[in-house]
Order: structure tokens, then sequence, then C-alpha cells
């Protein structure tokens, strides 16, 4: 993300190379950062998923139970005339999804269980273990985003390359048709598109987990009792942290299809080592953004 002259002075890999398309770009932080986030949501996924299989329904409010009738997501199964069968059922809206959802398993010996196996960590049930492993890559994650947070204020990164500019916004049209056209600019700047998206995720999104994923633990609502009120109840809380999770997957997605389209040696190199290949000098001057 840094320029090419901040990032000489971080260390000898930055040392530039003949090819003058060849640009040092990604800071060894956010390479670092970059990959603990990845491997944190990883684990927080799965185990999350194992996590809801324990209580395989969503609610709005602030209770939940046999008395009320808030539940607008479920996932379960249940018996029919030609077998068990798993559903998931949104907003009152019944869907077939034995196999996956609900009801899943090995041929003759499927079980009743929201998300299956191969989704879960781990994958048999075990809620105390998942519960471990999610609490553990919570901190990893939240650890992690505070120290990024702070030394991107300190060195800059936040205002000099994640924060739009009106001249973003102007392009903004233009960079949509770009990528429903998959025409991608390869230069030294994050694109409108790219700045939205981070911006989406790192300030919205993941403080919105944070905050919620606090507001269901019990053991945090002496130090923070607003929360619950402050979130519409510890079922609204669950709630959002679910539709969040569902976000950052559908992110996760769209990141990686870009990443494909664009140019995935490029845009791998780049995370990995650093190092990026950006348009020829002739073509970056008119296009200097690039997707993935």
């Amino acid at each position: 993300m840094e320029s090419l002259a901040r990032n000489q002075a971080a260390g000898a890999d930055t040392a530039a190379p003949s090819d003058a398309t060849l640009i040092y770009r990604q800071s060894r932080w956010t390479r670092l950062t970059h990959w603990l986030w990845a491997i944190a949501l990883f684990f927080m996924l799965l185990s999350g998923l194992q996590i809801f299989n324990a209580r395989p329904q969503l609610y709005i409010g602030k209770e939940s139970g046999f008395g009320y009738n808030n539940t607008i997501f479920a996932i379960g199964a249940e018996n029919t005339a030609a077998g068990p069968r798993g559903y998931t059922e949104i907003f009152g809206k019944r869907f077939d999804t034995t196999g996956v959802l609900g009801w899943s398993g090995p041929a003759g010996q499927e079980t009743s269980r929201a998300f299956p196996s191969w989704a879960t960590i781990p994958s048999y049930y075990d809620l105390g273990t998942a519960r471990v492993v999610h609490f553990f890559f919570a901190w990893a994650l939240t650890t992690t985003l505070l120290v990024w947070l702070v030394a991107s204020l300190i060195n800059g990164h936040l205002r000099r390359d994640l924060a739009p500019r009106l001249d973003d916004f102007r392009r903004l049209p233009q960079d949509i048709v770009d990528h429903a056209r998959f025409r991608f600019h390869h230069g030294r700047e994050y694109n409108t598109l790219q700045k939205m998206a981070y911006g989406a995720v790192l300030f919205v999104l993941l403080p919105l987990m944070i905050i919620t994923g606090l507001a269901m633990s019990p053991s945090m609502d002496s130090v923070l009792p607003f929360l619950n009120d402050l979130l519409g109840g510890r079922q609204t809380a669950r709630t959002i942290h679910f539709t969040v999770m569902l976000l950052l997957v559908a992110f996760f997605i769209i990141h990686i299809l870009m990443i494909l389209a664009a140019g995935p040696i490029n845009e791998l190199r780049s995370i990995i080592t650093g190092w990026y290949r950006t348009d020829p000098p002739a073509h970056a001057d008119n296009a200097p953004e690039r997707s993935a």
C-alpha cells in the first residue's frame, strides 16, 4: 500500500528491481495482518458454525422460546413420508436443504445437525471445544485489528491509502463499469471500489462483529451493561452477528473472484512478497487503478 519511497526504508527486501513496472506495494505489516486476519476468520467461521448448531435458530428481540413468535431463521430436520428431511426456514418460508443443512452425513449415517460436519470445528459435536477455539481467535482478531489501527494512524496509511477522496467518487461510475466488463488496471493506488470494500470490512463489519460478540457474552454484562439494550437484546445481537458473518463470507468470495480475474500470480506475489507488477507507464498514466 505504501509508496515505493517510503517502503524502501523498511528493509533490504524493498530494493527496487531493474523492471520499472515492478513496485514494492504491500509493506511487511500489511502482509502480516492480512494473513493473521485470514487465519483468525477461518477458525472463527467454522467454530462459530459449530456453536450455532447448539441452537440453530435466530430471533429478533431480547428473549426467545416457545412462548414467542420472533424466529426469523431456522435450520432443522423433520420426519416426512419420504423419511427424515432437512430444511432451512427464512422468515417463515421453508426450503428443503437435505444433504447440506439440517440433515446430512454419509449415506446411511445421516444425522440431524444444522451445518454439516465438514463445515465445523471440531467436525463432531463439541460445544466446549468450539467455544474455546472461537474465543481464542476472536481475541487474536481484535488485538490485531487494534494494533493495525493505531499503527495505520501513526504512519498515515489510513489517510494516504484507504480514505476515499473526491476524485475517487468521481471515478466510481467508471470503476463499476470496468469491473462489470472485467477490465482491470494495475497501478500503485487502490481504486474506489477497493477503498469502499476494505473500509466497510475494517470499519463496519469487523467492529460490529466484535461488538455483537461482546454483547452475547454473559460475563460482559457487568462490564458493558448497555450493549444489549443498544443492540435490541441478546437475541438480536446474535442475529446481527450471524448476518455479519454472511457478509464477510460474501466479501471473501468476491475478493477471491477478483483476484482470479485480475491476475492471481501478480496479486498473490503482492500479498506474500510485497512486490506488485503495474501496467507499463504509457498505460498506467491513463488508468492508475487496479482491481483485485
